[in-house]
């Protein structure tokens, strides 16, 4: 195996010239580039038992959960966040066809926007358990917008869900409470044609009155919890415009850059002066 020194002085020229080339093209491909901002919003998962309405009114186990949910149930968030749908509603809050300056076929315009924005976006979990939401853009303050308009429309849709079930017990109560109060009147009307009291008829009633007070007090308890619309993540940090560009990271890129191509280039010499040694062998 030949000597290093020796390799260097003798293709010190090859060595060098093959590191000068590499970063004159990764220079003109770095500067290229435009440069982007990042724009990151941070917020934490709420526990879905802060959408039960025992959690609430009940003083026996409201201290028993947290409000916040654990790292684990993140992951249906950021599966929510691969969909489309969210970046199709943030290109037409945006109007990100024409930020981007979309061309083609009208049909497509959106689809390729939304697309555009999911590549210059990522919904991640930190090593910390938070929900990072970041999104890279020309326009600094479009990039912030961005991210808050992402980690948004996430609350929105989960917010959405944890509360459906709320709505669907509202839904019921009321139809019940409905029919309890059609009873009532049906009875009173009865013993009202009859002109006597009836035992029977008034303990009936009695109870259908304390059921229909039960259904009641259950209807403004769920009607507060809708009304409340508990958020499904707890924002800690909104995206702020970037003071400086963060893509694309120019100085480590050539620092790579250099130290890649000097080990090709070492290694291209190796190979070279192996072949010149057999050669005169």
């Amino acid at each position: 195996m030949p000597d290093l020194l020796y390799l260097l002085r003798k293709r010190w020229k090859q060595i060098v010239g093959i590191v000068i080339f590499s970063l004159l093209i990764a220079t003109l491909i770095v500067f290229l580039q435009p440069r982007k901002y990042l724009g990151e919003s941070t917020a934490l998962r709420a526990s879905s038992y802060t959408t039960d309405k025992a959690s609430v009114f009940s003083k026996n186990i409201e201290g028993l959960y947290s409000t916040l949910g654990s790292a684990d149930d993140l992951d249906m968030i950021i599966g929510t966040a691969q969909l489309d749908t969210v970046y199709l509603a943030m290109t037409d809050v945006f109007n990100l066809v024409d930020h981007y300056k979309i061309k083609g076929k009208p049909e497509v315009l959106r689809q390729k926007a939304a697309d555009r924005l999911k590549k210059d976006s990522w919904v991640k979990k930190s090593g910390f358990g938070e929900l990072k939401v970041m999104v890279w853009d020309k326009d600094k303050n479009l990039a912030a917008e961005l991210a808050n308009g992402i980690m948004d429309k996430l609350q929105s849709i989960h917010q959405q869900l944890l509360n459906e079930s709320n709505f669907s017990t509202l839904s019921g109560l009321r139809s019940g409470a409905g029919k309890i109060q059609a009873a009532i009147d049906s009875l009173t009307a009865i013993q009202l044609g009859v002109g006597e009291k009836n035992i029977d008829m008034i303990s009936r009633l009695a109870l259908l009155e304390k059921q229909r007070l039960q259904y009641e007090e259950l209807i403004g308890e769920y009607q507060l919890m809708v009304e409340t619309k508990q958020p499904a993540l707890l924002i800690v940090e909104r995206a702020r415009p970037g003071i400086k560009p963060d893509r694309p990271e120019r100085l480590p890129i050539l620092v790579t850059t250099a130290l890649l191509s000097l080990l090709f280039a070492l290694l291209l010499a190796l190979l070279l002066e192996g072949l010149e040694s057999r050669k005169a062998i």
